[in-house]
């Protein structure tokens, strides 16, 4: 490790540097941008992907795109494990973001209808090929964007020099804005493409355009990432710091079975049964980190309702008025709200909110934020209750009638967008109607039309379904409520985390909080199969009181949780340590160094001559 370190300072010392930054990290920021733009621009659009082009239900369009948000929650793990332990987060990022830009480019293909549109009436005749190549190009972008999750951030962290503290906080703020920045930016484009009509025989929405440019920034991501190789610092795996923890507990409840009887003293924590095998050190971490992961129990029903954004949402959306006079806003494009308020709300909480609630004497803690947090989650799912209400008010039921008898007359029917041609022989007749979005109508066309020019005055209709008449802009309460307690809840959750995790266990923590979403994601996969309530709105209800009921569990949990200081309590085990022991190991470690040292400035010098020789 004093190697390492002793490396790390000469590398980070020759490397190039731009206002005080490594350039490396440029390429890392890029790298971030580009990949995030790929995902939320894929995921915008992926549940109308599934309800318009694979022809899903809502309730099983819902459970596969929150199945593919909950393994890219659970892939992390993974990715935390194969860096630390095996390849190093380098060559993780490179692997991972190969097999991310292949899922990319599948799922772009699977939305080409004219692949397998052989009729050329623009839709697919063999819908299995679209959904296998889909669901494995969903699998394996699952596996590239959770695998490097815990990766970039962290990769982007070890550019930086112990003199370079201030720049590295900066960094981390830049990062944050680049997720949020490509996620805002993608939301807006990509639903945009899908609402174009594209296709070789027949034009349909493009699907295909909408995958394919966030799989296009995916392979720039990749490049931008690789093209900057030479210059990155290149940390060593340290071993699976995940893997010890397990090991520790799974041996602390052995042991703890293994002397059950009451000959045994009792021990005054359960983990301390590990004492025989593992340093006190390790286990006293290990109970900082199961103390935070039990406050982490009622966390996954945040996640429950706060994903629904871009599933239960977006499809409420589609049957809501997306004109807003200058723009019209696609059911899919109502998400940008989220990280345009994110942008909004993060600095003012920051600046004005906290503080003004400080001054007021009022002791908020995070863990009483992340309960308000949670209320403001419920209450968003009140309004996204209420607003489901006034839509099935506002719509009615559609009129079938039987085409049979029309089209032993007139037996090609041809639909291009909003006009419509009836042909019979070699004469026809073409006539267009402008429709309202999420609207029906029924034409009546009489058996003794005449076709030609003026046909269309003989075709009368009738509307079944008016065009949606409720605004989606009355979404935007739920939107801020939700973000608000994003805010409140996420930001904060993850700044206490860090607080209270150990120092070299706060990757076992993050892959604790990211857990928390992917159960999350599959408590909404529970409710949409198993529940079947027969209106939306009732749904809404339910999972506002149940998030309800686990902000009262969890304030309780909070009010009876004791806040600590990790340092301190890790400096109480190292001063058990003899200060022989540490006299004696300062003088090892000074020799090493001085060792080494000179090792690094002869290999600079050999370095420097070699280059002289060259020019």
């Amino acid at each position: 490790q004093l190697k390492d370190r002793l490396y790390k300072c000469h590398f980070i010392k020759q490397s190039k540097e731009v206002c005080g930054y490594p350039l490396s990290i440029f390429f890392i920021v890029v790298n971030e941008f580009c990949e995030r733009f790929s995902y939320y621009g894929m995921r915008a659009v992926l549940v109308l992907y599934f309800k318009y082009f694979l022809r899903w239900d809502d309730d099983l369009a819902t459970s596969i795109y929150h199945t593919f948000v909950a393994l890219c929650y659970l892939t992390p793990i993974l990715g935390a494990i194969v860096a630390d332990s095996w390849l190093g987060k380098f060559k993780t990022i490179i692997y991972l973001s190969i097999v991310y830009a292949i899922g990319q480019v599948a799922m772009a293909v699977s939305a080409i209808h004219d692949i397998t549109d052989t009729d050329r009436d623009g839709t697919p005749n063999n819908m299995t090929f679209h959904v296998v190549l889909s669901m494995v190009g969903l699998f394996l972008i699952a596996l590239g964007t959770g695998g490097i999750k815990p990766c970039v951030a962290a990769f982007g962290g070890d550019q930086f020099g112990d003199h370079q503290e201030r720049q590295r906080r900066t960094f981390f703020s830049v990062f944050y804005l680049c997720i949020n920045g490509g996620s805002l930016l993608s939301t807006i484009i990509t639903p945009i493409l899908r609402a174009q009509n594209c296709g070789i025989y027949s034009k349909q929405k493009c699907y295909s355009l909408a995958f394919g440019v966030p799989a296009a920034l995916m392979v720039v991501a990749l490049v931008v990432f690789i093209v900057g190789s030479g210059m990155y610092y290149k940390a060593k795996p340290e071993g699976n710091i995940m893997g010890d923890v397990c090991k520790c507990i799974g041996f602390a409840i052995s042991n703890r079975y293994k002397h059950r009887s009451k000959q045994y003293p009792s021990r005054e924590h359960w983990m301390d049964w590990a004492e025989d095998k593992y340093d006190k050190l390790l286990i006293a971490q290990i109970k900082m980190v199961l103390k935070v992961l039990f406050l982490y129990i009622p966390l996954p029903m945040f996640w429950t309702l706060f994903d629904q954004k871009g599933s239960r949402w977006t499809l409420q959306a589609t049957t809501m008025d997306g004109n807003f006079g200058a723009i019209v806003i696609q059911p899919d494009q109502m998400q940008t709200v989220n990280p345009i308020l994110i942008l909004t709300l993060v600095p003012i909480m920051d600046s004005v909110i906290y503080p003004l609630i400080k001054k007021c004497g009022l002791n908020f803690t995070p863990l009483k934020r992340m309960t308000v947090g949670m209320f403001l989650a419920a209450l968003a799912f009140v309004c996204a209750a209420v607003v489901q209400i006034e839509i099935d008010v506002s719509r009615k039921h559609l009129t079938y009638f039987n085409l049979t008898q029309f089209l032993k007359i007139f037996p090609f029917l041809i639909i291009i967008r909003a006009t419509f041609f009836l042909q019979s022989g070699q004469l026809s007749c073409a006539f267009s109607r402008d429709f309202g979005f999420g609207s029906s109508y029924t034409f009546f066309i009489p058996s003794t039309l005449s076709l030609g020019s003026n046909c269309q005055e003989s075709i009368t209709g009738a509307e079944d379904i008016k065009p949606n008449s409720v605004h989606m802009a009355l979404q935007v309460p739920q939107y801020f409520f939700i973000t608000a307690g994003e805010v409140m809840f996420s930001v904060t959750g993850l700044e206490f985390s860090y607080s209270q995790a150990p120092s070299n266990m706060k990757a076992v923590l993050q892959a604790g909080w990211l857990l928390t979403v992917a159960i999350g994601n599959f408590i909404v996969l529970i409710v949409a199969e198993v529940a079947k309530l027969p209106k939306q709105w009732t749904e809404y209800v339910l999972f506002a009181s149940l998030l309800l009921c686990v902000c009262i569990i969890f304030s309780i949990m909070a009010y009876f949780y004791t806040y600590i200081d990790p340092t301190e309590i890790e400096a109480k085990f190292r001063r058990n340590v003899g200060d022989d022991d540490d006299d004696k190991n300062d003088k090892q470690r000074k020799l090493e160094m001085e060792m080494m040292k000179r090792d690094l400035d002869r290999s600079d010098d050999e370095h420097y001559k070699g280059k002289q020789t060259k020019m």
